[in-house]
């Protein structure tokens, strides 16, 4: 599609979406595609963030409306996706990324698994800001149960501007949940021909293309002309596990700490004072803490029972356990990743012996 088509569209889209999406809807695309019996059926369920975004230029890449656009533009822009696949296409939300909320996630991954539990699905799509997208890939990698393919996509520029990497992104996303070789991986996202593990991506740069990593764990595999290549065999996270909640409303108040020099001990109380049931610090060095930052938080512990895991600041590190009830090293899981897990365990009723568990397991 030429830019000036597209972004004609996307002023057309940017005036039909102008008031917030309150419902989820199904969207079949506007673009002629033609249903193939030979295809796989996937299901693109889109909730906005900068592949869906619009600026007033085409050299602007910063500071556009993220989610002006919705998932039946995005599948009309990118009419290859017939030739790979029978795509449908479900708003969830459009919003930039920092604006997901529990109860989106959680409408998400509950529209996520009904679709995978349909025998006539072959594969689900998430489009996704990429600012939070980690967290959202971390949480449905937690909390879907199937052996169909998973792919969490976005794009680090919006869909107006030149070389846009929206389009090819979500090409290469359906292409890899149609793929038979994509089963039994999880949760896996898609960005600048890489495929990388819900588990372990990262967001590592805030403006390059070539930013979602896994340092440490490295890719599941790349893509040569939009066909997928797996570096191994499917295999399983340590310390994956599956929550159940698709009988969930809402989630317990997880909120983050940074750890720093002359850090405020007062902020870890006020955080429970505010309705937070559990803590997750983002640690110096391999989780550390002050002095007087440990007193107020082995404070809470014992005295409101709050849950505390010890992550660190750094990108990749190890945080080793940390002996006490109440208080969790958080191992691989940065801080956002550990907040995921923490809220998941909390709402699933966790007592001490399983936090240590989910938390702790392959410290020895």
């Amino acid at each position: 599609m030429l830019l000036s088509e597209f972004s004609l569209l996307a002023v057309t889209a940017s005036v039909a979406l102008a008031s917030p999406v309150h419902l989820p809807s199904l969207i079949q695309s506007r673009e002629a595609g033609v249903y193939n019996a030979s295809n796989p059926n996937i299901t693109i369920f889109a909730t906005g963030g900068t592949i869906a975004g619009s600026g007033s230029s085409s050299d602007q890449t910063t500071g556009y409306s993220a989610g002006a656009l919705g998932v039946d533009i995005l599948i009309s822009a990118v009419p290859q996706l017939w030739n790979v696949s029978n795509p449908t296409g479900v708003q969830v939300a459009n919003v930039d990324s920092g604006s997901i909320t529990p109860s989106i996630l959680l409408n998400l991954t509950q529209q996520v698994q009904t679709a995978l539990d349909d025998p006539y699905c072959q594969g689900v799509v998430v489009t996704h800001g990429t600012d939070t997208l980690e967290e959202s890939a971390f949480f449905l990698e937690l909390t879907t149960s199937s052996e169909k393919p998973v792919v969490i996509v976005g794009a680090m520029r919006p869909a107006t501007a030149i070389s846009a990497d929206g389009p090819i992104n979500l090409l290469e996303a359906v292409t890899l949940a149609a793929s038979p070789e994509a089963r039994g991986r999880g949760t896996m996202v898609v960005l600048n021909d890489r495929i990388g593990s819900g588990f372990y991506t990262s967001k590592s740069n805030a403006n390059s293309l070539d930013t979602f990593k896994a340092t440490e764990q490295g890719y599941l595999g790349w893509f040569q002309n939009i066909k997928p290549i797996f570096y191994y065999a499917p295999a399983l996270p340590m310390g994956k596990l599956h929550f159940d909640v698709m009988d969930t409303a809402e989630l317990p108040q997880v909120d983050i700490l940074y750890g720093h020099q002359a850090l405020n001990p007062a902020l870890a109380p006020a955080a429970v004072e505010s309705g937070a049931k559990g803590l997750v610090l983002a640690g110096m060095g391999a989780g550390g803490w002050t002095d007087g930052g440990k007193e107020a938080v082995e404070k809470l512990i014992a005295e409101n029972g709050t849950a505390v895991v010890y992550s660190r600041r750094t990108m990749d590190g190890f945080v080793e356990p940390k002996g006490s009830i109440g208080s969790y090293g958080g191992g691989f899981l940065n801080p956002q990743k550990a907040r995921i897990m923490l809220q998941l365990a909390l709402n699933a009723g966790y007592g001490d012996a399983e936090m240590e568990t989910i938390f702790e397991s392959g410290s020895e």
